[in-house]
């Protein structure tokens, strides 16, 4: 029998400073923009009290602006400048208490990002006048629509620059401390000073950002100068009715004289002799165009714990770490003493109730966050995070699920992403459910898109637990006609097959080395039919099967580096997010990939940041990317097209097709013409990928 994980280092009560915690789960600053003018709203005490009801030990807000509207990021980020704002913070906290938890505030001016500033034609406040320009050549990857959203944040004006002067600087320590004031009349538990990111005091403390030549500017101890000062004056007004945490990236990426790790170090140790309680440890990249999944959000698992160890060798206070701070490694860290606490933000986003479900003994019950960077995007153009595995979130009114008045026999037809999630959800309210699905496997294309993204594992796992959790009848290998439909005489019928995937028409298309996302799966996990590839690459695929490998997607990313059954030249047409993925992973398995995408963007609908890191990681692996590409025919040993009117070929022994996919569900429309009640969930309604297959699956599912 199985012994349940124990997460006991995590769950152990902690404190920092006169701050005692229940456990040393922390929900790092995420921001939420559902603020008006700078007061708290209702959705922030929803939100942020879902998360302490959750079972999380501490509870920090988003950035929430000393001195608003100066200063600011958002219309919509908490303010902490005027006694207008207390009424809304003590809500907040009153409401964080209520269910369990404790509440600090994170503060900041934002500095070189303040984007209010420009709208409101005032000059951001910099250490120093920036003497260098963002690499923005990522932005060919943005749609029009987005760049006009994020344009429309700061009115498509340009920003300016008012260097601190000495009487700024004392502005900014008597604004700080004012604002920790108001926080300790609401009754909040902590306030965190930010000190990275770019912002005002990270700006100071980076020479890359500070070129003054005063005592605020040259050596580490000037340039920490300033945070120190509004440390020691926010710790002397709140004394011991609360704690000051101290946020300090760890380490800066993408830029040289972004601040190291043993800066870090030396600026930690000054924090804490200028009254810190604790330092929470980040990462920045410094270039939010290229950098972004290098930090402040990062793609890697634990990407500064390696960092905040260092900090922890050197102080003698609490050292949180953030960055894809996953149970198991948060475990381990704290139990090795390599910090104190974990912060988590996106996984906190996609399951509020991890800690209560670690607590209970049930890790695999908790909703993992795929690190799709959906919700970070919509804060680049100032709008509210959504997940694309939690449609809860901010429409947290949707939980909990409203048992059924009539319980239904619910026949599920396809076993993806959007059919596991509308019967995990259906069974939940009551109703009975059956899956069918012709594949031997779950997943889907879920299963599929493992291969390249191993993120998306989590949520297979997590789902496929959940269908044995709950006991639901699971069918594979078994095609849903409309006569065998007839036979589960099922009350509603879900069609949840998936989108289509059509051969290209061009000339040579119908080729035997030319193959659609489908055709290549097929080959993958050996169960290709007899037109799809060479009898060689079928056999591989039989083979692979047999032997069990083909069930296992880790072992096909290991087997694939190693051996990969095809020729060196292949050519993707269609440079969306499926083409863009499998470019990259056959060039990471060192075949000579050409990119041919007939628009400009490239990796749609794939959120930004990621959607950046995508295609220069695509580029650094040698993937040839050409845009505004028209295929004209493909041959047995390569493929032409038109750039500019200027005809080029590309060799190519295989050829995959990632365009034009489709949405249809022509199962549904044969039900429907025999009075079947039928629903389309997922891309089999609309291609949206995992968002629209859950969102798309809890739309039907909650209301049914």
């Amino acid at each position: 029998m199985a012994r349940t994980k124990t997460y006991d280092h995590l769950l152990a009560p902690g404190r920092i400073g006169p701050m005692k915690l229940s456990n040393r789960v922390i929900l790092s600053a995420m921001d939420m923009n559902v603020c008006n003018d700078g007061e708290i709203e209702a959705g922030d005490l929803v939100h942020y009290g879902a998360r302490a009801a959750g079972g999380t030990g501490l509870v920090i807000t988003g950035a929430s602006a000393i001195a608003y509207p100066i200063g600011a990021t958002s219309n919509k980020e908490p303010g902490l400048s005027d006694d207008r704002f207390i009424p809304g913070l003590k809500a907040l906290a009153d409401t964080v208490h209520a269910a369990g938890s404790k509440l600090c505030v994170q503060s900041t001016h934002h500095g070189k990002v303040a984007r209010i500033d420009t709208l409101n034609d005032r000059p951001m406040l910099v250490p120093s006048t920036p003497d260098f320009k963002y690499d923005m050549s990522a932005l060919a990857d943005s749609t029009m629509d987005e760049l006009m959203k994020m344009g429309a944040v700061t009115g498509g004006k340009q920003g300016s620059f008012h260097e601190a002067t000495k009487e700024d600087l004392v502005w900014l320590v008597e604004s700080w401390t004012s604002a920790a004031r108001r926080c300790q009349e609401a009754g909040v538990d902590a306030i965190e000073i930010h000190c990275a990111h770019g912002y005002v005091l990270g700006g100071f403390l980076a020479s890359a950002d500070n070129k003054r030549t005063d005592e605020y500017g040259g050596s580490l101890e000037n340039r920490a100068r300033l945070a120190c000062e509004v440390i020691a004056s926010v710790k002397a007004a709140v004394g011991d009715t609360m704690a000051v945490l101290v946020r300090v990236a760890g380490a800066e990426f993408g830029q040289e004289g972004g601040l190291t790790n043993e800066e870090a170090c030396e600026a930690a140790v000054l924090f804490e002799k200028a009254g810190a309680d604790a330092i929470d440890v980040t990462g920045w990249g410094r270039n939010p165009f290229s950098n972004f999944t290098d930090g402040p959000l990062p793609n890697k698992v634990g990407a500064y714990v390696d960092l905040a160890t260092e900090v922890k060798k050197r102080v003698s206070i609490p050292v949180i770490a953030v960055g894809r701070m996953l149970p198991d490694l948060a475990e381990e860290a704290i139990a090795e003493g390599r910090i104190d606490f974990a912060a988590m933000g996106r996984q906190l986003l996609a399951d509020p109730e991890l800690v209560n479900k670690l607590k209970a003994g049930t890790p695999e019950q908790v909703r993992p966050c795929i690190n799709c960077y959906v919700c970070v995007q919509e804060n680049f153009w100032d709008d509210t995070p959504i997940c694309a595995v939690n449609p809860a979130l901010g429409h947290e009114d949707l939980l909990p699920l409203t048992p059924t008045d009539t319980r239904k026999h619910v026949l599920i037809v396809g076993a993806g992403p959007s059919g596991l999630e509308t019967a995990r959800l259906l069974t939940l309210r009551g109703h009975r459910v059956t899956v069918v699905d012709k594949s031997d496997r779950l997943g889907g294309t879920l299963w599929f898109s493992t291969l390249t993204t191993p993120d998306n594992e989590r949520l297979l796992n997590w789902l496929s637990n959940e269908m044995k959790r709950l006991d639901i009848d699971v069918r594979l290998n078994t095609e849903a006609t409309p006569e065998v439909v007839r036979l589960f005489a099922p009350d509603h019928v879900v069609v949840a097959t998936g989108a289509v995937r059509p051969r290209p028409s061009i000339p040579g298309g119908d080729l035997p080395h030319v193959h659609t996302g489908d055709s290549l799966r097929n080959l993958l996990l050996g169960s290709a039919e007899a037109e799809d590839g060479s009898a060689f690459l079928r056999t591989i695929g039989k083979l692979g099967k047999l032997s069990g490998i083909t069930k296992s997607p880790n072992a096909i990313r290991k087997l694939t580096h190693a051996f990969l059954p095809m020729g060196k030249d292949v050519v993707v047409i269609g440079g969306s997010l499926v083409g863009l993925e499998l470019a990259e992973w056959l060039a990471d398995r060192g075949r000579r990939v050409t990119l041919l995408e007939e628009g400009k963007p490239l990796g749609l609908p794939m959120a930004m940041p990621r959607r950046w890191t995508a295609v220069r990681t695509a580029k650094e692996l040698g993937v040839k990317i050409h845009r505004e590409a028209t295929v004209s025919r493909i041959t047995p040993t390569e493929v032409v097209y038109s750039v500019n009117g200027e005809e080029q070929s590309a060799p190519a022994s295989m050829v995959i097709y990632a365009a034009d996919t489709a949405a249809d569900a022509p199962l549904a429309q044969a039900l429907e013409s025999t009075g079947v009640s039928v629903e389309v969930v997922g891309d089999a309604g609309k291609v949206d990928y995992i968002e629209g297959a859950i969102h798309s699956a809890w739309k039907f599912a909650t209301a049914y």
